[in-house]
This record gives C-alpha cells, sequence and structure tokens, in this order.
C-alpha cells in the first residue's frame, strides 16, 4: 500500500483540534481503508498496519492517535487468520468500539471529577474536548481559559463554555502563571501520558504546572485510556519542529493525578494502568516495533 492514507494530510496539517478529535478522525481513516478490495486477510492486516504507522506519525509524539489506532491494530492482527470478509466486519466493530468508548470515557472522567469542580475555580490550559466534557457536567464557580498561543484555541474554547453557561475569564499567556494565585484547581487534557507518567501536552503546560505547585494547587490530568503510552516518554518519537512549537513534556513531579476512566492514579501508578490494558503494548508493538520492544 503505497499510497497517503486518506485522513493523514488532514492529521498532519490541522493543528487546531485536540488529540481526542484527532484520534476519532485517524480511527475513522483505517476504517475507511479497510473497506478497500484487499484480496485475502494477510493483505488487509499489512495494509491497516501500514496506514497506521503512517497515521501515527502524523503526531510524532505518539498519543492518542497511537492508542486509538493501535488497539484496531491489535484486534486485527490477532484474527489475521479469518476469512478477509469476517475480518472487515471484525475491524468495523472495533473501530466502532473505540469510537464508543471514547464517548463513554469522557462521560466516565466527567462523573469522576465532580466533586473537585463543584464550587471550585478552575484553570485550563488549550482546548481538551474532555475537560470541556467535565467542566459542562459539572459547571464551576469560575473558569480560567488561557489563550494558548500559538494557535489561540483558548479564545474559542473559553466561548464555548460561555454558550454553555459558564462564568468564565480569558487570560493572556503572560499573566496564567499569576492567575492560578485565586484557583483551586488546574485542571488539562493531553495528548499522551507516558509510562513514567511524563505528560505531553500544549506549550506552556509546564510553566504553568510548576506556579499551581508553587501555589499549592493541585495539577490534574483528564485523560483516556488510549492516550497512555506503554513507552518512557524517552523512548518515544522524535517530534518534527512543527510539534516541538506546540508541545511539550511535563516532568511527573508537577502532575498531582491523572484521572481516566478505569479511575484515577498518580503518575508512578500509570505503568500498572497500562500492564492492566494489553492493546496498548500490542498497538504500539506494530506501530513502533523499535521503542515499544
Amino acid at each position: 500500500m503505497s499510497r497517503l492514507p486518506a485522513g493523514v494530510e488532514e492529521l498532519q496539517n490541522d493543528r487546531e483540534h485536540g488529540a481526542s478529535w484527532m484520534a476519532r478522525r485517524a480511527v475513522e481513516t483505517l476504517l475507511e481503508i479497510a473497506q478497500e478490495p484487499f484480496e485475502t486477510s494477510e493483505a488487509l492486516v499489512e495494509g491497516l498496519v501500514e496506514a497506521g504507522r503512517k497515521l501515527a506519525e502524523s503526531r510524532p509524539g505518539v498519543g492518542a492517535i497511537a492508542g486509538a489506532t493501535g488497539r484496531v491494530l491489535a484486534a486485527a492482527n490477532a484474527h489475521r487468520f479469518l476469512d478477509v470478509d469476517e475480518l472487515r466486519r471484525l475491524i468495523g466493530e472495533e473501530g466502532e468500539a473505540v469510537l464508543d468508548g471514547r464517548r463513554r470515557a469522557g462521560a466516565s472522567i466527567a462523573i469522576q471529577l465532580h466533586d473537585r469542580l463543584v464550587d471550585s475555580v478552575v484553570a485550563t490550559h488549550s482546548a481538551s474536548a474532555t475537560v470541556r466534557e467535565a467542566l459542562v457536567h459539572t459547571p464551576p464557580a469560575r473558569a480560567i481559559c488561557t489563550v494558548s498561543e500559538p494557535i489561540g484555541e483558548g479564545r474559542p474554547f473559553a466561548d464555548e463554555l460561555r454558550a454553555e453557561g459558564l462564568n468564565v475569564d480569558l487570560v493572556e499567556d503572560a499573566d496564567a502563571p499569576a492567575a492560578l494565585a485565586d484557583t483551586t484547581l488546574f485542571l488539562i487534557g493531553a495528548d499522551t501520558v507516558f509510562l513514567d507518567g511524563t505528560l505531553c501536552n500544549k506549550i506552556g503546560t509546564t510553566k504553568l504546572a510548576e506556579a499551581a505547585q508553587k501555589e499549592g494547587v493541585p495539577t490534574v490530568v483528564a485523560c483516556e485510556i488510549v492516550k497512555l503510552a506503554p513507552i518512557d516518554a524517552a523512548s518515544g518519537p522524535k517530534p518534527s519542529k512543527a510539534e516541538r512549537a506546540l508541545f511539550e513534556l511535563t516532568p511527573p513531579e508537577l502532575i498531582s493525578e491523572i484521572v481516566t476512566e478505569e479511575g484515577s492514579v498518580t503518575s508512578d501508578g500509570v505503568g500498572a494502568l497500562v500492564d492492566r490494558t494489553p492493546f496498548l503494548r500490542e498497538g504500539y508493538a506494530l506501530l513502533l516495533p523499535i521503542a515499544a520492544r
């Protein structure tokens, strides 16, 4: 399969949408490819693996694309002995399960964050769909959104929250660390949480997490399971220049808690959660065979 999979260019060029949106588009792309006229199950699996690798490369820092597509690929590889039509049907079911799981994950995380959000003052950075769902589910007393340059996705994110009836302040990035003194929670999403607890998220996250820690404000990450990487940050693919302009690594000691649909863990508990989720290692082994060893 030599052509660029449908959807890869879109994912490479679109930096305004969050990791969850990109993961959904990646899975949808795999489902489209699975409907192409492969003659054998072996060819179908090989085609999907090649496409999955290209999709993962569209977001070099791994993250939700790798986790979501890895789950589909792990299921396809495990059942490659099936008749091609049966395999195609199974892949469709698995892909739909991933998409449905993402919706349920957001709802579960929102419920788990309820007590933290009641009557709170919450700061957030960038524009996480998971954070949005939690804030809409339990509106805090006040939300503080950063502008989140260089894209500035915090502006429309703040407008979305206001449209849901939330009390929202928008602050410039330079003023955001000082604004944390008035908050009770720094709540952020994730592009990736690595095995060692390191967070990959929008540039500027580390500076804000440091300011939160100084003020005694917990930094909590709202993160679906598919965003967990079964490798340490040092083993991850080297990000492109464009990715380095948008994302950075935040050390685990700045993260108070990681809330997933499977429950909450501290940074040193990510490994145990990955071990309970076999498709993460299996999927990464197909997508990133060297890093996943």
